[in-house]
């Protein structure tokens, strides 16, 4: 075959390429990203069940979707995500994209290991701190949890968890703690998760409600999820023979529903909380013991510490407030110093 010949079949063949790509431009084009959005459900709500950095899990509030889980991408430009946000989401067979979501009503944070404020819980109504016999009960740290409460206008709950072993450890300063925070208007629950005692009365309280668990580690949180919920599973770790601490058994914050209708936010086990994201000039009215002697000091800039004319020193020497909580508060704005 000639190079002519050759040249000719090849140029016939370009033509006609040719031809069929000029009639395909005359015909509607359609983009990859066109295409892909045909695929894509309408935008329907739904609950952030548990994130993972680039995907979360989401339950379906709407239509055939309603209480299935699907993992899903975020858009790049979104907002952090955590458990229990309420978010705009598109199905996408078989998984699904968040696109929007919804203002928080309330927002549950603590610090990175680089000392960043990350948000642990969103919508939350009820905060759970759970303490017991063993470990040792941290009462400044149960402080800031109440704190940060009553700054975010959550209610909180006392959790006593491990009755079983009051008899076995000297219960004293768990029946002093229990007094001082009942005198002071916190809701008390005591429990074992291991025997069953006041489980029933506890998920009686939490109907209804969105409830984070929170705690030092190897208080029982998890142990208490496990009998509130026996499909979620979660590992128990036991306590170190050397501090008595727990490890942190939960490594993301996660979304559990209740039978009773009521919601559970499992968090990581913390051993400091802090509350430097707060504005220190509100953290006296956070103590609720303290509000009727607000305002009642001699001078505006009272530190609460050594001052005669204190009305909060006075009170406390009257025994009308704890001498501990205001220690509390003191270590606290100590916090604000040192950060």
């Amino acid at each position: 075959m000639s190079y002519r010949m050759e040249q000719q079949k090849i140029s016939r063949r370009q033509q006609s390429q040719t031809k069929l790509c000029r009639k395909k431009s005359h015909e509607p084009r359609r983009s990859k990203i066109t295409q892909e959005s045909d695929l894509l459900s309408e935008e329907m709500s739904g609950e952030v069940i548990c994130n993972y950095g680039s995907q979360v899990d989401i339950e379906g509030r709407e239509n055939v979707f309603k209480d299935r889980v699907y993992r899903c991408h975020k858009r790049a430009n979104l907002e952090p995500l955590v458990a229990g946000d309420q978010v705009l989401w598109q199905h996408y067979d078989p998984c699904g994209i968040v696109i929007a979501r919804i203002p928080r009503s309330s927002e549950i944070c603590r610090p990175d290991s680089k000392g960043r404020m990350r948000s642990m819980a969103a919508n939350v109504d009820c905060i759970a701190i759970v303490f017991a016999c063993v470990p040792k009960p941290d009462s400044n740290l149960i402080d800031r949890y109440l704190v940060a409460a009553e700054a975010q206008h959550v209610r909180p709950i006392l959790i006593i968890n491990k009755t079983d072993l009051l008899k076995d450890h000297h219960d004293t300063e768990i029946q002093i703690l229990v007094k001082k925070y009942q005198r002071i208007g916190y809701k008390i629950i005591m429990v074992s998760a291991k025997t069953g005692e006041g489980m029933q009365i506890l998920e009686e309280y939490l109907c209804n409600s969105m409830v984070i668990f929170s705690g030092q580690s190897g208080v029982g949180k998890t142990s208490l999820l496990n009998y509130l919920m026996p499909t979620a599973n979660s590992p128990i770790t036991a306590l170190s023979s050397k501090t008595n601490l727990g490890a942190h058994t939960t490594a993301a914050s996660r979304l559990y529903r209740l039978k009773s209708g009521g919601k559970i936010i499992d968090s990581p086990g913390i051993r400091e909380f802090s509350l430097t994201h707060l504005d220190k000039k509100n953290i006296l009215e956070c103590f609720i013991d303290f509000r009727p002697f607000l305002g009642l000091c001699k001078f505006r800039d009272c530190t609460h510490r050594s001052e005669a004319s204190c009305a909060l020193l006075k009170a406390v020497r009257e025994r009308l407030i704890i001498g501990e909580r205001l220690e509390s508060y003191h270590k606290i704005m100590d916090g604000f110093s040192s950060a």
